[in-house]
Parts: structure tokens; C-alpha cells; sequence
């Protein structure tokens, strides 16, 4: 999925949880207003496309792994 889809899927949501290596963000984004910039560096990889892996709960969007992340949506 490319920049523009991404951010297109990224504004169906009212949260995002975003995980790279050991540092996980979360937006709330009824809260929160990010400009498409903030949201891409959460989203994408270096070679521009959505991040792996991805998930969609409802309007909650899960970039990236972490395990506590995954027991607090997923459970």
C-alpha cells in the first residue's frame, strides 16, 4: 500500500497504535489533529509502503508489532 492509500486507510480510523523496534506511539485522532506528515512517519517504511504488520480492528489501526500493544486492542 502506497503513501496515498495509506494515509487515506489512516483517516477511516479513530486510533492508531504505531510500533518501530522498542518505541510505540499512539494517536488518538478525534483528540489529536496530525498533519498527513506525522502520520506517514508512523505508517510507512523506508521504501515508502505501509508498514508489515498491519491490522485494522474496527476504527482502531495497528502498525508494527508489540505484544502489549496486541493484548490491549486485541484482547
Amino acid at each position: 500500500m502506497d503513501r496515498g492509500a495509506a494515509l487515506k486507510l489512516a483517516k477511516q480510523v479513530d486510533q492508531i497504535y504505531a510500533s518501530k523496534g522498542t518505541r510505540s506511539h499512539h494517536l488518538d485522532l478525534k483528540k489529536e489533529n496530525p498533519d498527513d506528515e506525522a502520520i506517514a512517519a508512523l505508517l510507512l517504511g523506508p521504501t515508502g509502503n505501509l508498514r508489515a504488520p498491519t491490522l485494522r480492528r474496527g476504527r482502531t489501526l495497528v502498525v508494527g508489532f508489540n505484544e502489549d500493544t496486541y493484548k490491549k486492542v486485541f484482547l
